[in-house]
């Protein structure tokens, strides 16, 4: 099957600028995980569809991830990356995990554990409780650092159920999501500045690059 066949199974109905961000974030749950350092994202075509919606940054970052586009995802954690933007923090922890990052993904996760989105995602509590959504991911910042540690032994030394570990990775994102989603909604953000931490110097160069589909230019 060739990369556009890809794109177009991954995009029933037709063209992706048009879709919402129900449709996108549909669509990018059918998707290979994101587990391990990819070489590509998985459909390349979905980067500008996601981009197009303009949401949240913290929002975009999940989109990527769950697209296997860390180059996307990065640009945008990189001007996250201290309170109050824990989200984003949590985000670019999740980042480091999936491209074999391992101790920059624990550093993240320590940073934010006392933040409401972690403590979200992974709740303090006895190691075990699922979840509804299925999922064991109990136990506060040591049960984040042992899924850490879990996809690092899987890599380096294939212990343990790669798609146990996929399946655990795709919740964390999509907790994640709701949480943000609750949060911020999933409306137009034409401003992600407001959301930066400390916007760096070349923002201001990389923005007048991207043009969004018919929302024109959104600041970043």
């Amino acid at each position: 099957m060739s990369q556009q066949q890809k794109e177009q199974k991954a995009l029933p109905n037709g063209s992706s600028s048009n879709k919402t961000f129900a449709d996108l974030y549909a669509h990018l749950l059918t998707l290979a995980p994101p587990l391990t350092p990819p070489s590509h994202p998985t459909v390349p075509g979905l980067t500008a569809a996601i981009a197009s919606l303009g949401v949240h940054p913290a929002l975009e970052v999940a989109l990527h991830l769950l697209n296997n586009d860390l180059p996307s995802a990065h640009f945008l954690v990189r001007h996250m990356h201290a309170a109050p933007a824990f989200e984003g923090m949590f985000l670019h922890g999740i980042l480091h995990r999936i491209e074999g990052d391992f101790d920059n993904a624990r550093a993240w996760y320590a940073d934010v554990a006392k933040s409401e989105v972690y403590e979200t995602v992974w709740p303090p509590g006895k190691d075990g409780a699922k979840g509804e959504d299925g999922q064991s991911m109990t136990g506060g910042k040591s049960g984040g650092v042992r899924f850490v540690d879990e996809v690092e032994a899987w890599v380096k030394r294939r212990e343990g159920e790669e798609s146990a570990l996929e399946e655990k990775s795709v919740a964390e994102i999509k907790r994640v999501v709701e949480f943000v989603s609750a949060k911020f909604g999933t409306e137009v953000w034409p401003d992600a500045t407001s959301e930066w931490a400390s916007p760096s110097g070349d923002a201001s160069k990389i923005q007048e690059q991207m043009i969004l589909g018919d929302r024109g230019f959104r600041r970043f």
